[in-house]
């Protein structure tokens, strides 16, 4: 009744349900995804956790919430270190700062210093890292 005799009711009352409806499929993601991501459980426990989400949606979604939500941000901190240090391991690989002996590294250095490359101030630092 106040949709026909208040159109723009209905546009927000629309809104708000789509919107709903996407924060629903998001916290779905979320959950699916640390289930899988979870190694502190098992292959079965993983398999009771996806049926009770599919088959009871909106209970299994609050139960998982309530039951292994406060882990949830552990575990997503925890992949997003490993995943920032791999990054990390990569980036020196490729620009060829993980081989060689600290002296190695500091000859390079002097090498660029002497070479005009790099300022007293650029070696200093860089020397600190290394040695560092």
């Amino acid at each position: 009744m106040l949709a026909t005799n208040y159109p723009l009711l209905d546009i927000f009352w629309t809104t708000l349900e789509i919107f709903l409806f996407i924060i629903w499929i998001w916290l779905l993601i979320v959950v699916f995804s640390d289930i899988f991501r979870s190694r502190d459980i098992s292959g079965f426990a993983k398999a009771l956790w996806v049926i009770l989400v599919v088959i009871f949606p909106y209970i299994g979604v609050l139960v998982y919430l309530i039951a292994r939500g406060g882990k949830m941000h552990e575990r997503a901190e925890a992949q997003a270190q490993q995943a920032q240090s791999a990054f990390d391991a990569y980036v020196k690989q490729a620009a060829g700062t993980s081989g060689g002996s600290t002296a190695d590294q500091l000859s390079k250095l002097a090498a660029l210093k002497s070479q005009g490359v790099i300022t007293d101030a650029e070696f200093e630092a860089e020397k600190a890292k290394v040695l560092g």
